[in-house]
């Protein structure tokens, strides 16, 4: 395992399973998912709507609440993510939806090809998570090996606008290629007084320029690029979409 990853998976395996019980339990979220499992897939439900029997990878899945809407979709759902406490909170969440995801934990740049080469019908990646990988075009090109002959990629993430100016050490800069210590995404919400055990991650925000050029690298051809509102100010982009194949 890298280096940044090992310190990544460090950092979301200190008290996540704790965080994603307090905003809403399995058995909570799962009553929820079940109601109108589409709706929750929000911005990008146009991509989902006839997914039954498609092999889904969900990359750095995370807590399953994007993987089991697919799942009760009719989609067979992987989630690749780094984090056991992440993976402990989705199969209990999938357990209690009556649906069945599997969960590999580790390094997504060293998934063994041996095993997913060429498996999957769609790649899905939301939530902000780019910025834990210090080479963009090491983790396009594995979401490339792992999907199918004119396979799918809806890769959404932070506008980085958005990402650039929420942390000081960037703020101003967005241009900065550092790679950087930074707080894990659920510490803010733990009191100042326990924020100063957790353990740190390693991040490094990209351009818009440097995503897309290297989703056209691994060999993507992009159909759409979105632009989203931020949620606090709608001026201003807050997050993106890229609709690609493989």
């Amino acid at each position: 395992m890298r280096e940044q990853a090992k310190k990544n998976k460090t950092a979301w395996e200190y008290r996540a399973y704790e965080f994603w019980n307090s905003r809403g339990t399995p058995e909570e979220i799962a009553e929820q998912l079940k109601v109108d499992p589409l709706s929750k897939l929000k911005l990008h439900k146009k991509y989902f709507k006839n997914i039954d029997g498609m092999k889904v990878a969900n990359v750095c899945g995370s807590n399953g609440r994007k993987a089991v809407p697919l799942a009760l979709l009719g989609a067979d759902v992987t989630i690749f993510d780094i984090s056991e406490e992440n993976k402990r909170y989705a199969k209990e969440l999938a357990d209690c939806a009556d649906v069945n995801i599997k969960y590999e934990v580790g390094d997504f740049c060293e998934v063994s090809m041996d095993i997913f080469k060429n498996s999957f019908d769609m790649a899905y990646t939301e939530g902000g998570i780019l910025h834990y990988f210090s080479d963009l075009d090491i983790f396009m090109n594995t979401i490339y090996e792992l999907l199918k002959p004119k396979g799918q990629l809806i890769l959404s993430d932070f506008h980085p606008l958005r990402k650039i100016n929420s942390d000081g050490q960037t703020e101003g800069d967005y241009f900065d290629s550092r790679i950087f210590n930074g707080a894990v995404a659920y510490k803010k919400f733990f009191n100042e007084k326990e924020q100063s055990s957790f353990p740190d991650c390693s991040l490094r925000f990209y351009t818009l320029s440097e995503i897309i050029n290297s989703v056209i690298r691994a060999g993507f051809t992009i159909k759409e690029f979105n632009e989203h509102p931020n949620y606090e100010n709608e001026k201003l982009p807050g997050l993106f979409t890229i609709y690609a194949v493989k």
